[in-house]
């Protein structure tokens, strides 16, 4: 069953490579509980089907990073980029892509996430087994406010500038 507006996030676990080692976060991968972190937070989410890919990099991430004052100026307290890629990768892409400390970059390892909203998809075909479909969403205090999936093969209304369209 796929999340819907209106929907609590379910619970889960995602990573993030921390870059610096600051109090309750070590440096390299730490593991965070999805609930605890959008708690009284707005977060602008957005999924796609893997780092490094031609669409995530060269449009997904770089919306997301250049429009992230106008998210913040919005009331929009973080913004995460999910991939099922482990934390390493999504550390060092996050480096490359100009992100870190604006976008989160959350992974996703195993797709459990993914699942879990109903949004993973069967990449075998192309060598990537199980990732994310393209998506954007707000949640608001752990729940849902707005959904954005995108149509195989497209990126249409997961962009940034929908999402902030809909704030």
């Amino acid at each position: 069953m796929t999340i819907k507006a209106g929907d609590h996030l379910p619970a889960g676990k995602l990573a993030e490579f921390i870059e610096t080692e600051t109090e309750g976060c070590s440096l390299g991968p730490n593991t965070f509980n999805v609930s605890d972190l959008t708690k009284d937070k707005t977060i602008a989410i957005f999924g796609l089907p893997g780092a490094y890919t031609p669409t995530c990099s060269a449009q997904h991430v770089p919306g997301y990073v250049q429009h992230a004052a106008e998210f913040k100026a919005k009331g929009v307290d973080e913004i995460w980029c999910i991939s099922v890629n482990d934390a390493f990768v999504m550390g060092a892409w996050g480096r490359e892509q100009k992100a870190t400390g604006t976008v989160r970059m959350m992974a996703d390892g195993n797709a459990d996430f993914s699942k879990a909203i109903g949004l993973s998809a069967d990449f075998s075909q192309f060598g990537m087994g199980t990732r994310s479909q393209r998506y954007s969403m707000l949640v608001k205090n752990g729940v849902v406010t707005h959904l954005n999936v995108e149509a195989p093969g497209k990126f249409e209304v997961s962009n940034a500038e929908t999402m902030l369209g809909q704030l």
